[in-house]
């Protein structure tokens, strides 16, 4: 019937890696509810899972997630990976294998961090000690295993290993930080055989996620380290350009936000950089940066584990303790700030942003999901409601104990979303 009344049904859209697909935070299905309902989202289903702060990925028809279970003060640790029935949330299968997150901060050890990667029959999943399973999509068998510390002398980072693997072409890249000159490894993604390796780990990797982009007439590895960020031939390894960047504590986190010959990174302590990209050839110059190295006494922004999203000449992000912020694209100038999406000015406070058409769906770590629109004069909220329990221990003093600091996925006119007990999803779509 709708083919013969010539209306196009609105496209469906999966979620198969972190950020959605090509990493961009962009959602483009159609069909979407204009506000909540009174009474809260209509949950298709929950599921019992785990601990572990690893948003999900859906592909297919399953949904992907990692979790684990550590012994009561102990950094021994059982990870797991869990395929569920997207219409039904029922576990289709899981695989588990032991860790040990010795070297880990004790508050946050308590799960995976990197959202599993989809491609085709692959499933890629990598755990907080880095442990890189590649799976079968439709059994759970195991096709290839690496382990960062066995096989590359990698150091733990304080928080766990959290690149998500990145496919491109025939290529896994991941951030190992191994030795030497293995901070970046591509492998063959059918065998797990290395390809290639390259950057020094003179530092330790930070916890940003790698992503490909066109520019400067090629295609270019983007891989923001806690000293610099680089460019990369994704094919090859060879380094294109790196800039010098700090981010103490090794706190690389947000992913490196592309808009038109714009690429901006932001982090807690030491503010943000944005570099102008070469029109030309493979090559970038900083436009400006921050000069605060304080988490308190702020200018332009500092991101803790939001990623930015530029809209037009104009900057969005949540900075230290939750405000989220305007900026002008060109300088860095603040335009404005409120605090209205998280609600309360506490170290950390946070909230992922996912743009749909002229508006963006934003879950903050109270576990709410709101909707609203940005522009260079205001924030403006359309909708709010309760989408998931915060259960995570946050680390400091917050208002409700408790924080949520998963990324949810967005996909086929609903949004799936976990924390330490459950996974869920809701409908989105409109009546």
């Amino acid at each position: 019937m709708v083919l013969a009344l010539g209306i196009a049904p609105a496209a469906a859209e999966d979620w198969p890696e972190w950020r959605g697909r090509g990493r961009l935070g962009v959602w483009q299905e159609t069909g979407i509810l204009d506000a909540f309902p009174a009474g809260g989202l209509d949950v298709r289903w929950r599921t019992p899972i785990r601990a572990g702060y690893a948003g999900p990925a859906v592909a297919g028809g399953r949904v992907f997630v990692v979790d684990a279970d550590r012994s009561a003060q102990s950094m021994a640790v059982v990870e797991r990976a869990v395929a569920l029935d997207e219409a039904t949330g029922e576990i289709l299968w899981t695989r588990e294998w032991d860790a040990d997150y010795t070297g880990l901060i004790f508050t946050w050890a308590v799960g995976p961090r990197a959202t599993p990667t989809v491609d085709g029959d692959r499933v890629y999943v990598l755990g907080a000690s880095g442990i890189l399973y590649c799976l079968d999509v439709a059994t759970g068998d195991v096709l290839w295993r690496r382990d960062y510390v066995a096989d590359y002398d990698a150091q733990l980072p304080a928080w766990g290993m959290s690149g998500a693997p990145l496919v491109d072409g025939e290529l896994l890249i991941g951030l190992v930080g191994g030795r030497p000159g293995a901070k970046v490894v591509a492998f063959d993604k059918r065998t797990g055989e290395e390809v290639w390796r390259a950057l020094a780990s003179d530092t330790e990797p930070g916890y940003s996620q790698p992503l490909v982009i066109e520019a400067g007439g090629v295609r270019q590895l983007i891989v923001w380290h806690p000293a610099a960020v680089a460019s990369l031939d994704p094919a090859s390894g060879e380094v294109y350009w790196e800039q010098p960047v700090r981010a103490d504590y090794g706190m690389s986190v947000a992913t490196p936000v592309r808009s038109g010959e714009r690429l901006l990174v932001s982090s807690f302590y030491n503010g943000a950089l944005m570099l102008g990209l070469n029109r030309d050839r493979p090559a970038s110059t900083v436009l400006w940066k921050s000069t605060s190295d304080s988490e308190l006494l702020t200018e332009a922004l500092h991101a803790v584990i939001n990623t930015p999203v530029i809209q037009g000449d104009t900057i969005y992000g949540i900075c230290s303790y939750g405000q989220l912020r305007a900026l002008d694209a060109a300088t860095g100038e603040r335009l404005w700030e409120t605090q209205a999406v998280t609600v309360e000015r506490a170290r950390w406070a946070s909230a992922f942003i996912v743009r749909n058409g002229d508006r963006y769906f934003i879950n903050n770590d109270r576990g709410e999901l709101i909707i609203a629109r940005f522009t260079p004069e205001g924030y403006q909220e359309i909708s709010r409601t309760q989408l998931i329990a915060p259960t995570s221990d946050p680390g400091n003093r917050r208002q409700l104990g408790t924080v949520n600091f998963s990324h949810p996925a967005y996909a086929n006119r609903h949004v799936c979303a976990r924390n330490d007990e459950e996974i869920l999803c809701a409908s989105l779509a409109a009546e």
